[in-house]
């Protein structure tokens, strides 16, 4: 039973044209209504309680229904409590009303008239004179400058409400929820100097093991991750400290005891950078960078295996952002290592048979070129033809164990497969001697 009388109901259907209304549809558009109402009640009641009022306003209604995605009432808003009239229309249909405040004319037209505001002007006065401020209005008194010294100063100090509380000194609460212990800071500092000691192998070590195996550092998590951003950011020159970023990342998902998830989103883009970044190391070696790379695939490779369960779209992005740098040919060849390193540790077999092997004819050419070019990047193309080949052996695990002895691959497998993959990649599948590998890559 509704406590919501169905006759207002009726009413309103019947001011809109609704003329037939069943019993059991007053009833149930009754109930609505009342859920409806107590809806708004409750939501106006939480303002009315956070603004420390026991009056609920009119400002209360309308921030309910905007809270509700309803369309706010106009025409009521007002800075004094309204007061109802109730008029009676005919038996038992009283009507409610707010009552206008009566203005005596008498007292309105006897009463002095408000100033007259100034005109706006402007003036001018001396600050200081050759250092010396002199003592005027316009200038603030000693009395002043002591005030202003008292208010907080610093981030997030507010002069207003200093002023209001007598200019005494605000404490600004930290932003932070959870204050670490000394005994955090210092293993924090402790690990951070550690991983990037080159001289200590035994202690970058034990500071990995550490964080790998012990379960109370769930309130550093946060920090190493920043730590790592900030250090990968700065430091694309020493592939020193990058590796030793990646190995803190890879320390850090291996302990099973620390909660990872909400970082995902945040240890990604280091490793990124490791992986397709365009310059990594000032070392005059080309092929010194490769290795950072590997291990940035294999580190991607990881994460996406144990956390794309929680994280639905982290492996499509990811895929997506390495398809990008691998078909980009503006991009050097290290970038193209990475990229399809970062293809198969991502998406597996299928990453490769569906991205990478479709793109290879077109990608061989951009090969062909570098390497009898005999430039400074042929060094990088070969590196880049030795990914293809290693990325290319996982479709061949697909197919199971070696064909038999003696099966050697015919001329029109030999076409197919300068069709499918361009000459100079056929040519080294060709040269691997793996009459397996050559049906897997034409998809026999």
């Amino acid at each position: 039973m509704s406590v919501w009388n169905p006759e207002n109901i009726k009413d309103v259907a019947e001011s809109v044209g609704i003329t037939s209304l069943s019993d059991d549809v007053l009833s149930a558009l009754s109930s609505d209504v009342e859920y409806r109402l107590s809806q708004v009640l409750d939501e106006a009641f939480k303002f009315m309680r956070h603004s420390k009022r026991t009056t609920l306003s009119t400002h209360d209604i309308s921030n309910a229904l905007r809270i509700l995605d309803i369309e706010p009432l106009y025409g009521y808003e007002s800075t004094r409590p309204l007061r109802f009239g109730e008029a009676s229309i005919g038996p038992g249909q009283p009507l409610f009303y707010v009552e206008d405040e009566e203005v005596d004319f008498e007292k309105l037209i006897n009463a002095p008239l408000p100033k007259v505001p100034r005109e706006i002007s402007f003036t001018a006065h001396w600050l200081a004179v050759e250092g010396v401020q002199p003592s005027i209005p316009q200038n603030p008194t000693t009395a002043d400058s002591r005030n202003q010294e008292l208010l907080p100063k610093g981030q997030g100090a507010n002069s207003t409400l200093a002023a209001i509380s007598g200019n005494d000194s605000v404490t600004v609460k930290p932003l932070v929820r959870h204050i670490l212990s000394k005994e955090l800071q210092l293993y924090f500092e402790k690990v951070c100097s550690a991983l990037l000691d080159e001289s200590n192998d035994e202690y970058r070590v034990a500071a990995l093991a550490s964080l790998r195996s012990d379960p109370g550092l769930h309130q550093l998590v946060p920090y190493f991750v920043q730590f790592v951003a900030e250090k990968v950011t700065h430091n694309l020159k020493s592939l020193f400290v990058l590796t030793q970023m990646l190995q803190l990342t890879s320390a850090m998902l291996d302990n099973d005891s620390l909660h990872v998830d909400p970082y995902v989103a945040s240890i990604v883009p280091p490793v990124l950078t490791c992986l397709v970044s365009p310059r990594l190391g000032s070392s005059s070696n080309r092929l010194e960078p490769y290795p950072l790379r590997a291990l940035a695939a294999s580190l991607l490779g990881f994460i996406t295996q144990k956390y794309a369960k929680s994280s639905h779209t982290l492996k499509p992005r990811l895929a997506r952002t390495c398809l990008k740098h691998f078909l980009d040919p503006n991009k050097p060849f290290a970038v193209h290592y990475g990229a399809i390193l970062g293809l198969q540790a991502v998406g597996g077999r299928e990453a490769v048979r569906v991205l990478v092997l479709p793109n290879l004819k077109d990608y061989g050419k951009l090969l062909q070129e570098a390497i009898e070019g005999n430039g400074p990047a042929k060094a990088d193309a070969e590196m880049a033809v030795g990914a293809v080949l290693g990325v290319l052996e996982r479709l061949e695990e697909a197919k199971g164990a070696k064909m038999t002895n003696g099966y050697a691959v015919d001329e029109q497998e030999n076409s197919r497969l300068v069709e499918k993959v361009g000459e100079l990649l056929a040519a080294r599948i060709l040269g691997l001697g793996r009459p397996h590998l050559v049906q897997a890559v034409l998809g026999d």
